[in-house]
């Protein structure tokens, strides 16, 4: 279905013990998303999942305190590899361009785990009770973002927009990419799409009149 490790990103930089953990994390949440594409999210449980894993469910809880936990594991690691990635470049480096640095060059590097959107993507779709958790883990992904601008820009996310701003353009960004590329009437792949979301955020959403003329020569 996807990549393990293209989930948990980059394990060759840690131990072998470390690795071990991620590869049995990984695999949980790729047989949480598997079982509940088949199943229907309702009806896929936690020893299930543990079972087809290869793990006993005391193992399951160990990493995960539910199946929804399980699902959304891989998200939630990318979010925090983002943070994470944009807290280590320079500081000089304009904001709305180190989002896209980021975002571009993790979509570049992990291909796999376009699959791995599509498929919570979709289940959310079928499932309300995912969706909401989703928007609950958005709005902590948000906050935690504006704190990282607000860092970068000097801005006071309690007070000012400009931090927000960043969060609702990169989610509309990053929403309108994966959409139109889901649907499967375009040969680009994400991450194209996700560096032409971030180009016409930047230029002011021009009109593309220009582009489509172009694109018809």
């Amino acid at each position: 279905m996807f990549s393990k490790f293209a989930i948990f990103g980059n394990v060759s930089t840690i131990g072998l013990r470390e690795r071990k953990k991620a590869a049995t994390r990984a695999a949980l949440s790729e047989a949480a998303i598997r079982l509940a594409c088949e199943r229907g999210v309702e009806h896929v449980t936690s020893d299930a999942i543990a079972e087809a894993a290869g793990v006993s469910p005391r193992t399951f809880h160990n990493y995960f305190a539910n199946k929804e936990e399980a699902i959304f594991a891989g998200m939630a690691e990318f979010g925090g590899e983002m943070l994470a990635a944009m807290r280590a470049l320079p500081v000089g480096e304009p904001v709305w361009e180190a989002v896209r640095q980021v975002i571009v060059g993790l979509a570049r590097e992990r291909p796999d785990t376009t699959d791995l959107m599509v498929a919570v993507v979709r289940l959310m779709e079928r499932s309300p009770a995912l969706a909401v958790r989703h928007d609950a883990m958005r709005e902590e992904a948000g906050r935690a973002l504006a704190g990282v601008v607000a860092e970068r820009t000097g801005t006071d996310p309690d007070r000012d927009l400009y931090p927000h701003l960043i969060g609702a353009a990169l989610h509309a960004a990053v929403t309108a990419a994966v959409n139109l590329w889901r649907v499967g009437k375009t040969d680009r792949d994400l991450a194209d799409l996700l560096d032409e979301a971030f180009d016409q955020f930047r230029a002011g959403l021009p009109d593309p009149s220009a582009l489509i003329e172009a694109r018809r020569q």
